[in-house]
């Protein structure tokens, strides 16, 4: 393994000249510098990391929270991951993947140990208990979700309360009256997940604008749970014309049980979802959908990162980011039967 004391005797430097021009501490000629990093490629030097961020008081590591729940579509979550690490490793950063449902006490582990330089926080609830952690002594930091206050945090998300309004308006155009919304697990809506509260927002206030009669049912994805909550909902609701999808998993045993009951879709009833392009696109019914911009997410928050890293202190460096949604018309979704005859 090659050492800083060879990269110095191979520049014609001083050790500590090749340790100032790797922290950056003291100003250094660039001609002294380029030699410096000349030789730093060519003996193919590695500085160790816990010397380099004692050193420097940086790590060059982000730390990525990401609890895996049961009760969540991984992929996504896993999809937003892979974003952040390959926009993190452009940009110079390592990210350390925490997955865990620790909350605080991981954030304080990992920040108070000078592991991590900075934090992506995900499964945001909207009063999500390591905020108040990151308003007082926390790290730099970016959510990819938004919470019921987000004063002084730095947060990018889809918009997901004009998801759901843009599901509704799209509906109630093609001449839907009776909307039927079968949501993510009780798990998902009991945590206050963020993403979740705020589509029900939309929903909801989206069809009190448009006189659309909306029932709302949380559902777990299995086969069995979706036939049940979809009995229920007929039950209480005969004339639904449309439902509207916002869990991954429930997708295909819907589209299944649709036809078990003689519902053709979208001849009989319709169907949005609010989900992965990939998954709407590829349903046994192509899904008339708004997407999850689940790379976007990741690239955009390692990048407001970054910026803040930049500039430490800087309050202009926080805010919120919500990317506007887009509907995409597909095979299930038209006119209710009574509007079509």
């Amino acid at each position: 393994m090659v050492t800083l004391a060879e990269v110095a005797r191979h520049a014609g430097v001083s050790a500590s000249t090749v340790s100032y021009v790797l922290s950056g501490k003291r100003p250094i000629s660039d001609l002294t510098r380029r030699r410096v990093r000349a030789s730093i490629e060519q003996l193919g030097y590695q500085p160790h990391a816990g010397a380099r961020a004692l050193a420097s008081s940086r790590s060059g590591i982000i730390a990525l929270m990401v609890p895996l729940r049961t009760d969540m579509y991984v992929p996504v979550m896993l999809e937003i991951a892979v974003a952040v690490a390959t926009t993190a490793r452009a940009h110079g950063y390592d990210v350390l993947l925490l997955t865990g449902e620790e909350g605080p006490p991981a954030l304080r582990r990992v920040t108070g140990s000078g592991l991590a330089e900075a934090v992506i926080l995900m499964d945001v609830q909207l009063d999500d208990e390591r905020l108040p952690l990151l308003r007082t002594a926390g790290p730099p930091s970016v959510l990819v979700g938004l919470p019921a206050d987000p004063a002084g945090l730095n947060c990018v998300d889809l918009d997901f309360a004009a998801a759901g309004a843009l599901c509704v308006e799209h509906l109630a155009d093609l001449g839907h009256r009776e909307i039927a919304v079968i949501g993510e697990s009780p798990g998902v809506y009991e945590r206050h997940t963020g993403f979740a509260e705020r589509t029900l927002r939309g929903l909801r206030d989206r069809a009190a604008e448009r006189g659309v009669r909306l029932l709302h049912r949380p559902c777990e994805g299995s086969h069995d749970a979706v036939a049940g909550v979809l009995a229920r909902i007929l039950d209480e609701r005969p004339a639904v014309s449309a439902f509207v999808v916002q869990n991954e998993t429930a997708v295909e045993p819907l589209l299944a049980l649709l036809r078990r009951t003689g519902r053709a879709v979208p001849e009989d009833v319709s169907v949005v979802a609010v989900c992965a392009d990939q998954i709407a696109a590829q349903a046994s019914v192509p899904l008339s959908s708004v997407a999850i911009p689940a790379q976007e997410l990741g690239r955009r928050a390692v990048e407001r990162l970054v910026a803040r890293l930049a500039r430490p202190g800087d309050e202009g460096a926080t805010g919120v980011e919500l990317l506007a949604p887009a509907l995409t018309a597909r095979d299930s979704s038209g006119p209710p039967p009574a509007v079509r005859n």
